[in-house]
């Protein structure tokens, strides 16, 4: 299976973030005209601090350059998932069961594009949300964007 742009720069750039000492949450790599932005998000021990996110950016910033991967000008940022944070896979869902979930689809499902419901569970491609009571499985391959809501 080919990989994704997404994919190699994960692959590169994983090692660089585990090597000052913080786990890649993902990464987004969008273009924009003809600039890439690369996203980065990162945890770490004690949260994603603005120290930790400065370093990471310079290291991976210039990994980036000296592998010339990316052909054009990119722009790159590095920050924590935050409150609402993204899943890159549905693995990273694992410690949020029972919390709220919002899911996007690409295709409407039975009328439907948004789901938001609390966490019930985990499988291999897919997770399931319990929403007004009624249980309902979503595939991973069918949803372009899940979130945590934050909720105060």
């Amino acid at each position: 299976m080919r990989q994704t742009f997404e994919e190699k720069l994960t692959e590169l750039i994983r090692p660089e973030v585990e090597g000052l000492g913080c786990t890649l949450w993902g990464l987004t790599a969008p273009t924009k005209g003809n600039k890439r932005i690369v996203r980065i998000y990162i945890e770490g021990e004690g949260g994603a601090t603005i120290d930790k996110c400065a370093k990471v950016s310079r290291q991976v910033g210039l990994m980036l350059e000296v592998e010339d991967i990316i052909p054009s000008a990119f722009t790159l940022e590095v920050s924590s998932p935050g409150l609402d944070r993204r899943f890159f896979s549905v693995e990273q869902m694992e410690s949020y069961v029972g919390k709220k979930i919002t899911a996007h689809a690409y295709e409407a499902v039975e009328g439907r594009r948004k789901f938001t419901g609390e966490l019930k569970g985990i499988d291999n491609d897919s997770f399931t949300l319990e929403i007004d009571g009624e249980d309902e499985t979503l595939y991973w391959t069918d949803l372009r964007d899940v979130r945590l809501v934050y909720e105060f």
